[in-house]
């Protein structure tokens, strides 16, 4: 134990402290059991240590943060681990990473039922099942999503400026004001392209010239490990999942022919719709529905995209087509706290309420004419007019 107490307190060191999420505000830090969970690389563990940093630095001796995938658990377990740490007087125990630790969601139920004195943060995968799990940790467990940098939060870092997050309601009804209030500080306009070509995963501020190498082989661990162990796809079926990927990254935003697509790729419907769905689980694409439509993991989706415009780069290059660019951005920053479906009228409709089309500065009303509660979404204006809010103003939710 005392390895990783060393490993932990040099981690901790070294942790950059120069711009935290705004998630950080808004997770209940004084619950029992709270989960984060997420797709790989997007700053899971650097939220733990700079929770830790801000507000257990004169309590180490009582805290104690670890990776279960480190090789310290080879020929240990994680209920020895919490002995020893309670016995040490260990009051907040942070585990990363819980998915790589075979019978995780019992241990934890466990833990949290045999040390009531104990606060537990746990991360894990986009495909960690809570609800689902035998030990049904729901009734325990306050669980947390994050996702990558939103416009705002890249805007923050790349300006050392601080910008407030707006609610839709108040984006809506207010964004010729905000527009203005924003651009007194920053014209968004000379970081918009750059968030959407590499802004979304927070190492792109390591080294940007490696910045398309890392996000590949955080895809290559999220389908060749992470998809074979949560989701027990045969890992003979990888390829297979990794070409329905670049079919769909090559005409995004996708609309789904489930049986040519089948027939393609050499898999059954049934087999094809569950890949689809878990895509969208690991945090690759966003598969949308019609309203009033079950999500599930045999319903088709009418439209898939990929998870963030940074992707789109990655697998189209130079081919990437501006409209798709701007319906994945919209649908990226919206779907974290939103619910976002497909709309015949309109490109999407909002949490059941309002409609949107996307477009360019000159999109006209013409396709969302007469409908209640209906926006356009316009690329390339720095501000509004009565129903046409900027494009940039929505990465500014979260």
């Amino acid at each position: 134990m005392e390895e990783l107490i060393q490993q932990f307190q040099r981690r901790i060191q070294f942790v950059n402290m120069d711009f935290v999420r705004n998630i950080m505000y808004q997770i209940n830090w004084s619950a029992r059991l709270i989960g984060i969970k997420g797709a790989r690389g997007i700053g899971k563990t650097t939220l733990l240590l700079q929770y830790i940093k801000l507000n257990l630095l004169d309590r180490l001796d009582e805290v104690l943060y670890v990776s279960l995938d480190t090789v310290w658990f080879n020929n240990r377990s994680l209920l020895d681990l919490v002995y020893e740490f309670d016995q040490k007087g260990g009051k907040y125990l942070f585990l990363d990473e819980v998915h790589k630790y075979e019978g995780w969601a019992q241990l934890l139920k466990n833990i949290y039922d045999d040390y009531p004195e104990m606060k537990i943060v746990f991360t894990g995968s986009s495909l960690l099942e809570i609800l689902n799990a035998r030990a049904d940790l729901s009734r325990r467990a306050i669980v947390y999503k994050m996702q990558g940098f939103s416009f705002r939060e890249f805007l923050s870092l790349e300006t050392k400026a601080t910008f407030p997050v707006f609610t839709l309601d108040q984006l809506l009804q207010e964004h010729n004001k905000l527009a203005y209030e924003i651009n007194d500080l920053v014209k968004p306009f000379q970081y918009f392209e750059k968030y959407l070509t590499y802004g979304y995963y927070p190492y792109y501020q390591e080294q940007l010239d490696l910045y398309a190498m890392r996000v590949m082989e955080v895809i290559s661990m999220i389908v060749e490990i992470e998809l074979p162990l949560l989701r027990n796809v045969d890992i003979a079926y990888v390829t297979k999942i990794k070409q329905l990927l670049v079919i769909i990254a090559g005409s995004v935003p996708f609309v789904p022919n489930v049986s040519k697509l089948s027939e393609k790729i050499g898999i059954s419907r049934t087999t094809l719709l569950s890949y689809l769905h878990y895509l969208d689980e690991i945090g690759l694409t966003h598969n949308l529905y019609k309203v009033g439509e079950g999500i599930s993991q045999l319903q088709k989706p009418s439209k898939i995209f990929l998870e963030n415009t940074n992707l789109s780069f990655l697998f189209a290059h130079e081919n990437v087509n501006r409209g798709n660019l701007r319906e994945t951005f919209f649908v990226n920053q919206l779907v974290f706290q939103h619910q976002v479906n497909f709309t015949d009228q309109g490109d999407f409709i909002v949490d059941e309420k309002y409609t949107f089309e996307i477009g360019g500065r000159n999109k006209p009303n013409k396709q969302i004419q007469g409908i209640e509660n209906a926006y356009i979404a316009a690329d390339d204006i720095e501000f509004g007019h009565q129903n046409k809010v900027p494009l940039w103003l929505f990465g500014f939710l979260y």
